[in-house]
């Protein structure tokens, strides 16, 4: 495995633990308690993330894709989806186009 994916295995697993805990002393608690919260941290994350690449700063992008990832996590957790569940969903395009895999879901354009 990556130092990512072990990154990854052990912060969702600490945003798990929090769940519970006193949104007053705890962020990921208050984000997991406050699913709408979460996705509006997460938009801005991933605005600021876009604007740091844009602007070529890579330590800024490095910090913004760290707080993207965190924040992305707690939105998983606030809305009871699991990491292997969104794993089966990248597993199922494993080997397809993007345009092709975009094609089967009726979306056109974008990314």
């Amino acid at each position: 495995m990556s130092r990512f994916s072990d990154v990854l295995d052990r912060l969702a697993a600490t945003i798990e633990l929090r769940r519970g805990a006193d949104p007053a002393t705890s962020w990921s608690a208050r984000l997991i308690a406050d699913p709408a919260l979460a996705a509006k941290k997460l938009g801005e994350e991933a605005i600021e993330t876009a604007l740091a690449a844009v602007q070529g700063d890579k330590n800024a992008l490095a910090a913004e894709s760290a707080d993207l990832v965190y924040h992305w996590l707690a939105l998983l957790a606030a809305c009871g989806v699991s990491l292997d569940e969104v794993a089966a969903r990248l597993e199922a395009r494993e080997g397809q186009s993007g345009v092709a895999e975009k094609a089967s879901r009726g979306v056109s354009g974008g990314a």
